[in-house]
């Protein structure tokens, strides 16, 4: 039915008046092979019999988002509803973290004997993580060199012995979005147990902007639409995202769109492959490479060029509405919202000139989006790291609302806000309280509910957790999974602020640079991965998690463990919290043995978790309650809020360009499959910078040629060598180059105004020819 009434309520495609949006193949193009097809099915099945095997990798993709199976590992993309589920529920990149995880290849205690700390830390990221699965419990010990055998309940008591020398405050306790619902709960209960919120996560580093932007201006800081709503909309623009990379199954919803008549809008400063043409792997069509084409308009924006066209897209909503009469929403802006006249003051204020420059859009091209969206019935916008990791980012959010506002395009269905989380229960974790500046509304209800008292200071994010490593105001470091050194900005003095812990923890499941970047004692804890069964006490056990757009379902592992003893992240996480705690308070290993327990305990702590344990076993789950889906705006005034947002007008001096890190196709966050980049024609290297080529012309640079980049920062400098310069479709002015290879560039004390996210789609640099 909804699909049906999509089709008869769509609006037409307003036709592309502006050459420039057009996104016919460029000569550079054609050549191209559309995204995904055969070579994605390839690409996941040749990666399986490298790592798990092809019999355990099979099985674990067979299971891969199924209401029976276990969760993807990788993005948080929803998955469709129980009944329309294809029997190969995944995206190349998701079956490439999952056969990842399940990897029968084992990195052991005899691999450790043989490598010492300082030759791994020789080794790349991709070296790294392919020595296989890390399978037992392994220390260093004060003035060791290697990494040594240990059991579980020994690491146990001296992580507790450890952290117990030490004041509250002196502990940071880091998150990866790939920690359950189940473990984040009991992590942040042990935190806050222990008196501490020290509790930065990968938000921090990624959608932190988007919680800021979106809390402020409609009272939630979550997407507020559904997979549902993407049947019904007219146009949904797709700005700083590359959905073919970084959510890949994206692009089947996407496909159904526009073959309905949905006109989609990529706005991006590179014309990725994922947006112009998808050949889906589940139709003969596309296993035999005939794509279909993605995006109907592309724009191709300056890096830092968002709210400029935001802000010039409105000008033009503004203009047409007094032409027409009929394009801005005034019963909305009248009833649910507030500051619409400081806004369009703003707006009109604007001068086109500036407003071309920075978008590096033309007059006629913002033109045209406009005439598209005030046209369009029901709008929704999608974003990611493009959007949120620049100094104005959260202004780039509130730009996104301010345009979805004018025409009421939030709280009805299909349209609204659509934040993709990169991780797969990032969203999830921060529900279940990994934050270090909770509210006080969230501390009394955790407290009523468990018993505790939650300290009320406020914690260190994970910017200010590696001033407080350097200056000695932290000594312990635990990490619940992730890469912390390596997807940090500044990575080198990240790691080196590491380093100079008493104590570092760290549960995961593969070898990475971060857990070689080793404290005085540290720790490395091996656990389940989440395709494996966890068996405890009371009889196998399923997680949670929750995805981009508030569904929270099960997942259960499947597959024997690459180690019958690994523990779970959740009961080492009970494990050190029992061990440096107690139990008086929380009795963690109860928690540990029966995991429905942590969920009747979330239940009373959290809301929207009624019948927290008979919902969850429903085979779509259930979605938590969103206000700004509903018209409730939780803000200050009561009502959605338009928000003034500056252009950034930033002035580069000659030879400077502005640099974002990106992601090649072959690579999760940190974790690095293969040194290719197929969707960008790069292979078998990551050691490139991708410049424009007038911007190569210029700088006196060649194809492949040597060069050296340097990063500035309020007077300070910091240089990478050993790139070589790559010519590539993008603005004038733009470059880009992989990260996290390039994170060193990131200035530490550079991040965005509002939620102190690391600019890292943003670094003003200045290229020079190298030896090598």
């Amino acid at each position: 039915m909804v699909q049906q009434r999509a089709k008869e309520d769509a609006a037409p495609l307003v036709p592309v008046i502006s050459k420039e949006l057009s996104v016919e193949p460029r000569r550079d193009e054609e050549h191209h092979h559309p995204a995904a097809g055969f070579p994605a099915v390839f690409n996941v099945m040749k990666y399986a019999h490298e790592t798990s095997g092809l019999v355990r990798g099979t099985r674990a993709l067979l299971r891969l988002n199924q209401v029976e199976g276990f969760d993807c590992p990788s993005c948080a993309w929803p998955d469709p509803h129980a009944n329309h589920r294809a029997k190969a529920e995944f995206c190349e990149n998701g079956g490439r973290a999952a056969v990842h995880e399940a990897d029968r290849r084992r990195a052991d205690a005899a691999f450790f004997a043989q490598h010492s700390i300082a030759e791994l830390l020789k080794e790349s990221d991709y070296e790294l993580e392919q020595h296989g699965r890390l399978c037992e419990p392994l220390i260093k010990r004060p003035g060791g060199t290697h990494y040594e055998p240990i059991s579980y309940a020994d690491a146990y008591a001296i992580a507790g012995a450890e952290l117990k020398k030490l004041t509250p405050n002196e502990c940071v306790f880091y998150t990866s979005g790939r920690a359950s619902n189940e473990a984040a709960f009991v992590y942040q209960l042990f935190a806050r147990v222990l008196g501490t919120n020290n509790l930065p996560d990968c938000s921090n580093m990624c959608h932190e902007s988007s919680g800021v932007g979106l809390g402020q201006s409609v009272g939630v800081g979550k997407g507020s639409v559904q997979l549902d709503d993407f049947a019904l909309a007219d146009m949904i623009i797709l700005i700083g995202q590359n959905p073919g990379t970084n959510h890949p199954r994206m692009l089947s919803t996407l496909a159904e769109a526009r073959e309905r008549g949905c006109a989609i809008v990529g706005v991006n400063p590179i014309r990725e492959r994922g947006l112009m043409s998808f050949a889906h792997p589940q139709t003969v069509d596309g296993m035999v490479g005939l794509g279909k084409k993605i995006a109907s308009h592309f724009a191709q924006v300056k890096i830092g060029g968002d709210v400029a066209l935001l802000k010039g897209m409105m000008k033009d909503v503004f203009a047409l509405d007094d032409a027409r009469g009929d394009v801005l929403d005034r019963d909305f802006i009248a009833e649910h919202t507030t500051g619409f006249e400081a806004l369009r003051a703003d707006v009109e204020a604007a001068t086109w000139d500036d407003l071309v420059e920075e978008s590096g859009v033309s007059r006629e091209a913002i033109r045209a989006l406009a005439e598209l969206y005030a046209v369009s019935k029901r709008v929704i916008v999608c974003w990611a790291m493009g959007i949120t990791q620049h100094k104005n980012s959260v202004d780039n959010v509130k730009a996104i609302v301010n345009l979805l506002l004018l025409r009421g395009n939030i709280g009805r269905p299909g349209a609204g806000v659509c934040p993709v989380r990169g991780h797969s229960n990032v969203q999830g974790d921060r529900t279940m309280g990994i934050y270090e500046r909770p509210t006080e509304a969230f501390l009394k209800r955790l407290d009523a509910a468990t018993g505790i008292s939650s300290p009320r200071e406020h914690g260190v994010d994970a910017v200010a957790a590696v001033h407080a490593f350097e200056t000695g105001h932290a000594k312990a470091f635990m990490a619940l999974g992730g890469n912390y050194t390596r997807a940090m900005s500044d990575s080198d003095r990240t790691a080196a602020a590491v380093a100079r812990c008493k104590i570092t923890i760290h549960v995961a499941t593969k070898l990475n640079r971060t857990h070689l970047e080793v404290g005085e004692t540290s720790l490395l804890l091996p656990c389940l991965g989440r395709s494996e069964v966890d068996e405890r006490k009371s009889g196998p056990q399923f997680v949670t998690v929750e995805d981009s757009m508030s569904v929270v379902h099960r997942s259960q592992g499947r597959l024997a463990p690459v180690d019958p003893g690994l523990q779970s992240e959740t009961a080492i996480v009970c494990g050190i919290a029992d061990a440096t705690v107690g139990s008086t308070k929380i009795d963690f290993p109860k928690l540990a043995d029966d995991y429905n327990r942590i969920r009747d305990l979330v239940e009373k702590s959290i809301a929207g978790f009624e019948s927290y344990n008979d919902r969850v076993r429903t085979p779509d789950g259930f979605v938590l309650e969103n206000g700004a889906a509903k018209r409730h705006w939780a803000t200050g005034s009561g009502k959605a809020e338009f928000n003034v947002t500056p252009l950034v007008g930033r002035k580069l001096e000659p030879g400077q360009l502005v640099l974002m890190t990106i992601r090649s196709h072959d690579q999760f966050n940190t974790t690095i499959y293969a040194l290719n980049d197929r969707y960008r024609e790069i292979h078998r290297r990551r050691d490139v910078l991708l410049l424009n080529q007038d911007d190569m012309t210029m700088l006196g640079l060649a194809a492949e040629e040597p060069v050296a980049i340097t990063s500035h920062f309020e007077g300070e400098r910091r240089t990478l060598a050993g790139f070589k310069a790559y010519p590539y479709d993008l603005p004038r002015g733009s470059c880009a180059a992989y990260y996290p290879e390039t994170n060193p560039l990131v200035p530490l004390d550079s991040f965005a105004d509002g939620s102190r996210t690391p600019t890292s789609k943003s670094v003003v640099v200045t290229i020079a020819k190298s030896s090598a």
